[in-house]
């Protein structure tokens, strides 16, 4: 039986850096990966993360050849070819898995494929799909067993017409309407890719507002944007009853508003559900532990991300916290770390920035205007726009603004926020900032480089002041 130090199961962004991180801490390390074509790196690189970003590049270069005239270049009528988009994407996904894999050999980590499954205090077994199973002996286990889509029970997923984020992503055709189910970042995002891609596109959101996690003035921004891009937007809305006849989904959508209730029928193409993921905890050994999970299959862990079992540890998408690959890999090498005696530093969850990569682009940091003002802190905030900026308009891209959120007394930025070109670049300046406990004044007086899109984060600085130089 072979013995390890540290067994991780999930080759996700929190797996495998906790591999790694592990084997370069003088562990002897396995991963189990239960995809069982060596295709590492879990959901975020073969169905989320980079497969998402390359159909967003495509519709970005799309929608640029549209107007490549404004920039003094003549383009006859471009068109989408999803058959080599999809070729395009596979690539990126092939090149990056294979990354992964050589990474795991430069380590010296073993890779183990089948099924995970913790069998009892230090014991993992492996099970592959025709049935053989392998044990193997471990000082430490970290669990990074990810998420999946989720369903609702009433909608009937036929993964044709009725999908889920990860069918979406082999559609080689453009739908001709299609209807989104929720609009936070992933059915914002496929949202903007088709809707640029040539489909109508009905994005419908249960709360008041898309994006319903970022900055109010956010949330607006992007609806308006949206709508302005010709996509149909209807918030305080549900779908209570979808019928598929093999060639059309009707939907019937109740929308609250004012107190007041209407119920539309709306009859598209496709219907993409995109109402969440849920943790993948069932099936992994849990019930042979002392490990405690909520009612959501959540795993219950200490700030060091260990278990009630001292000897395995959880991270990523299994956790209630930030469900973000970045978070992922921060928590492996977290549990590494605790697990190698080194004393690491608990993750501030509240300075984990969020990007969401639609039309325009979305990033943050920190706390909203809303929630600053509900923790009592007397608020201060500054707003530049983009269409006063000169590198946006050189680009083509002039809407939306930097925000800042500051605290009154002391100046400490508390949030910023960012709806424009690039924000999911821009956001790092404020996470830096505020892990850093920088002042608003001290944004004020670094020097953003001319023309770039940055300016606008200074400029927001000056907003705060109440003295803008460019507006």
């Amino acid at each position: 039986m072979s013995q390890y130090d540290v067994v991780v199961i999930g080759s996700g962004p929190g797996g495998y850096v906790a591999a790694i991180h592990a084997s370069q801490s003088g562990f002897k390390t396995a991963i189990v990966e239960r995809d069982e074509t060596e295709r590492l790196g879990g959901t975020c690189l073969l169905r989320g993360c980079i497969p998402t970003k390359a159909m967003l590049n495509t519709a970005d270069l799309y929608s640029k050849m549209q107007h490549s005239e404004d920039f003094g270049i003549l383009v006859e009528n471009p068109s989408i070819d999803m058959k080599k988009m999809q070729k395009y994407k596979g690539k990126m996904v092939k090149k990056n898995a294979g990354g992964v894999k050589f990474l795991m050999k430069k380590n010296k980590i073993d890779v183990l494929l089948g099924h995970g499954r913790i069998e009892g205090k230090g014991k993992i077994s492996v099970e592959s799909k025709d049935g053989k199973k392998t044990t193997v002996q471990t000082k430490h286990c970290i669990l990074a067993t990810g998420s999946a889509c989720r369903d609702l029970p009433f909608i009937d997923m036929d993964h044709k017409l009725v999908v889920n984020s990860d069918d979406i992503l082999d559609f080689e055709i453009v739908p001709e309407h299609l209807i989104v189910l929720g609009a936070g970042a992933v059915g914002s995002e496929f949202a903007s890719v088709f809707l640029r891609y040539g489909s109508k596109v009905t994005l419908v959101e249960l709360m008041d507002r898309v994006l319903p996690i970022e900055d109010a003035e956010v949330s607006a921004e992007v609806e308006k944007v949206f709508k302005r891009q010709g996509m149909d937007v209807l918030t305080s809305s549900k779908i209570t009853d979808v019928k598929n006849d093999g060639k059309k989904v009707t939907c019937v959508i109740e929308t609250e508003k004012d107190g007041k209730s209407a119920s539309t029928t709306v009859e598209g193409s496709h219907l993409l559900v995109a109402v969440g993921r849920m943790a993948v905890t069932q099936d992994v050994g849990l019930d042979k532990t002392k490990i405690k999970t909520n009612d959501r299959g959540l795993v219950s862990v200490n700030e060091y991300c260990q278990t009630d079992e001292d000897w395995v540890y959880a991270i990523g998408d299994i956790l209630e916290t930030p469900w973000l690959a970045h978070v992922a890999s921060k928590e492996g090498i977290l549990a590494v770390d605790h697990i190698a005696g080194k004393n690491p530093r608990p993750i501030n969850y509240e300075l984990v920035p969020n990007c969401t990569y639609c039309t325009p682009e979305v990033a943050s940091v920190g706390l909203t205007e809303e929630k600053a003002k509900e923790r009592g802190y007397e608020v201060k905030t500054g707003v530049f726009p983009f269409s006063a900026n000169g590198k946006a308009s050189i680009l083509g891209q002039n809407e939306g603004f930097v925000k800042l959120v500051a605290e009154a007394k002391y100046d400490q930025l508390l949030g910023m926020h960012v709806v424009g070109p690039k924000a999911t670049e821009l956001i790092t300046e404020g996470t830096v900032a505020m892990e850093l406990e920088s002042t608003v004044d001290e944004i004020l007086h670094t020097i953003h480089p001319h023309p770039t899109l940055s300016e606008a984060v200074g400029e927001a600085a000056h907003a705060v002041t109440g003295h803008t130089l460019h507006i």
